[in-house]
């Protein structure tokens, strides 16, 4: 078994992440000020700074999706139940016995089973409800030119309650996120290619035969 670096996560991809790590722990940060856990900038500040960091959040996402369907990595959350039970086991024991990762990371595709199934998750279940539940919070009153309008909901409670579920998912999607990207072969590998986009992949030497007789066979065609 070798490994080879290879190209893995794009620029707009890293970028993507990076801005959405910061923007979501800023939003959690002056989010559980809001609910008035602690006093940093002060409560109107606060709220302030969380609707500016909403927006700057919902303007990424937009753009996220744009770049997942013009360059088909949306096809990278596409579940699969292949290696799931495989995954659960490797979690839950082999990882603490150095076993080998049931699944190989490429380029193509860049998430293992579970990964999956969180990430699509995520992005179908939580991130809506966040956003949606936040904007009904922001425009329940809202100043127009013939006044103060009213979105027709009777009480802000069950909104307030939905929105903060959905951000202690966030927060605890977030600390195992966090914990498994010291999970690696290093306990940066992981962080450092989300920084320089290359990743060291393990490679099967059969695999790698396999490859260099195919690009043989297809050379000596093209010569013929």
């Amino acid at each position: 078994m070798g490994h080879k670096k290879v190209y893995i996560y794009k620029s707009f991809e890293r970028f993507w992440h990076w801005m959405q790590m910061i923007l979501i722990f800023f939003l959690g940060f002056t989010g559980f000020e809001i609910h008035g856990y602690y006093s940093f900038f002060g409560f109107e500040e606060a709220v302030t700074y969380h609707n500016i960091a909403a927006y700057m959040l919902i303007g990424l996402i937009v753009f996220a999706i744009f770049w997942h369907f013009a360059t088909g990595e949306w096809q990278q959350y596409i579940p699969t139940k292949a290696f799931i039970k495989a995954q659960i086991r490797y979690y839950i024991i082999g990882i603490f016995r150095n076993e080998p990762h049931p699944t190989k990371k490429t380029a193509l595709s860049k998430l293992n089973p579970l990964q999956k199934l969180a990430y699509l998750g995520l992005k179908l279940l939580v991130i809506p409800v966040m956003v949606t539940s936040g904007l009904l919070y922001m425009f329940y009153r809202y100043p127009t030119k013939y006044g103060v309008e009213s979105i027709n909901i009777t009480t802000l409670k069950y909104i307030a309650l939905i929105h903060t579920i959905g951000a202690l998912f966030l927060v605890a999607f977030v600390i195992g996120h966090v914990y498994l990207t010291t999970t690696g072969e290093k306990i940066l590998t992981n962080l450092n290619a989300m920084l320089t986009g290359y990743e060291e992949i393990e490679t099967d030497e059969t695999d790698e035969n396999t490859n260099i007789e195919t690009n043989s066979e297809k050379l000596t065609t093209q010569n013929d």
